[in-house]
């Protein structure tokens, strides 16, 4: 699966499981950290995990297994590494907090809903 059909339909799922703010960045032009940043906020902490589990899952029968996951413990931001695509799933308040959309804003923003 391409990098891009991967972050597509990630953030497809997260929205259908009700996560806010579903935002997908292409970086690969200013960063070679991945091709693509998929962003989404979680209503609580509860919700954070149960979007990244369902990420990880439906990725898992797609024959596709994160190089890393990080933030389970923290109940406020879970990172799934899928080496070129990297999703950060917050709460609200940690996503206010690191601004990653700030951050990244010399990105560009993806319109992956425009592209069903």
């Amino acid at each position: 699966m391409e990098p891009y059909e991967l972050a597509k339909q990630a953030a497809r799922l997260l929205d259908s499981k009700k996560a806010e703010r579903v935002n997908m960045i292409k970086i690969d032009d200013i960063s070679s950290l991945a091709d693509y940043f998929l962003l989404a906020t979680g209503i609580s902490s509860t919700h954070v995990r149960a979007l990244a589990d369902e990420v990880e899952e439906y990725l898992k029968e797609k024959g596709k297994a994160p190089a890393r996951v990080e933030g389970y413990r923290s109940n406020s931001w879970i990172l799934l590494d899928y080496s070129e695509v990297v999703m950060h799933i917050f709460t609200q308040e940690a996503r206010d907090f690191y601004d990653l959309d700030r951050l990244w804003a010399d990105g560009e923003k993806v319109d992956w809903q425009e592209q069903a």
